[in-house]
């Protein structure tokens, strides 16, 4: 019997965890198929407690609630490995709604394929709001950043991704799990995973819905960090370099350089412009092939604008930002958790 220990870090936000929490007591798992699963909730310092929240589903799953001092992400999902009995590893964000075929999809998987590690994409879901499935898009689109993130058709070698993210407990052991970085710990580990010997594979079957940012507010800042993130993971692993990565921040510099250039160069100006229609065009397009949805067509535009804008400009700052020299990761440097 294969055991599954699913790990929910959390910080202010019962309500979506609420959610999540009812996606996982409506999973489709027969009797004939050998797994089980645990919950575990890691409340990483927050202000809103999600303690009753998870009270409420303590006779409907197997869950296990704990409450920490915040120290990020990373940590926080190490803290539940800790305290985890399974023999891999699942980990979620608390704003993802995971479809009930998933457990069984991704076990068949790791069995049949003898997996160490593994991911799967995400999607939109029909509940999700116009602002988020135009969102969704901006993340998930080959004509954005979507061909980096690691999907089915993903550019460079695939990189899990820690919203929809799993691993036995042999890697845990081999690696010791996520690192200190607040963001793209996920690719981090990623590569580590690789660079140790395991196995990292995706499943594209088995996805999850995860509801992004509320507001392109949030969600320029959201992207920033990302850019800041991939940045921090060049200076590390500078092997993992690709100039792909360079596409956001030249798009960005693209942009912003029209405005000048009606006054310098009006011809080139107006070639730039033009490519930015055609540009917004494509994106209404295949936005609104794949949504079926006028406005969400018309939002994805602005959306993929500003995660560029966002991401390209997170990346600039962190690639030119000062950074001391960093050891590379081991136990030793994990920050110490108070339980």
């Amino acid at each position: 019997m294969t055991k599954y220990s699913l790990i929910i870090p959390v910080y202010d936000r019962p309500e979506e965890l609420r959610e999540l929490l009812e996606s996982l007591v409506a999973q489709d798992i027969s009797s004939e198929i050998e797994m089980s699963f645990e919950v575990l909730v890691i409340e990483d310092g927050s202000r809103e407690s999600a303690e009753d929240v998870c009270q409420s589903f303590s006779h409907k799953l197997p869950l296990h609630y704990f409450y920490k001092e915040n120290t990020g992400p990373g940590p926080s999902r190490n803290y539940g490995i800790e305290k985890a009995e399974g023999d891999y590893f699942i980990f979620f964000d608390s704003d993802c709604i995971i479809p009930p075929a998933y457990l069984k999809t991704m076990h068949h998987q790791v069995q049949q394929y003898r997996l160490d590690a593994f991911g799967g994409p995400d999607a939109s879901h029909q509940s999700f709001t116009t602002l988020q499935k135009s969102i969704n898009y901006a993340m998930t689109s080959f004509l954005s950043t979507g061909g980096i993130r690691g999907k089915k058709k993903h550019l460079g070698t695939y990189q899990a991704r820690s919203f929809n993210m799993g691993f036995s407990r042999q890697v845990y052991e081999a690696t010791q799990g996520f690192g200190t970085m607040r963001v793209s710990e996920d690719i981090d580990l990623s590569i580590r995973i690789r660079e140790t010997g395991f196995k990292l594979q995706l499943v594209p079957e088995a996805f999850v819905y995860h509801k992004r940012r509320s507001s392109f507010t949030d969600f320029f800042r959201q992207a920033h960090s990302f850019g800041k993130g991939r940045a921090s993971i060049v200076k590390r692993h500078p092997s993992q370099f690709k100039w792909v990565h360079l596409f956001p921040s030249l798009w960005l510099l693209f942009l912003v350089s029209m405005f000048p250039m009606f006054w310098i160069w009006e011809g080139l100006a107006q070639l730039q412009l033009f490519t930015i229609l055609l540009y917004a065009t494509l994106i209404f397009s295949d936005s609104i092939a794949s949504n079926r949805n006028f406005l969400v067509g018309l939002l994805s535009i602005p959306a993929v604008f500003i995660q560029l804008g966002g991401y390209g400009s997170g990346f600039l700052k962190g690639i030119f930002a000062y950074q001391p020299t960093q050891q590379k990761f081991s136990s030793d440097n994990r920050p110490q958790i108070k339980t």
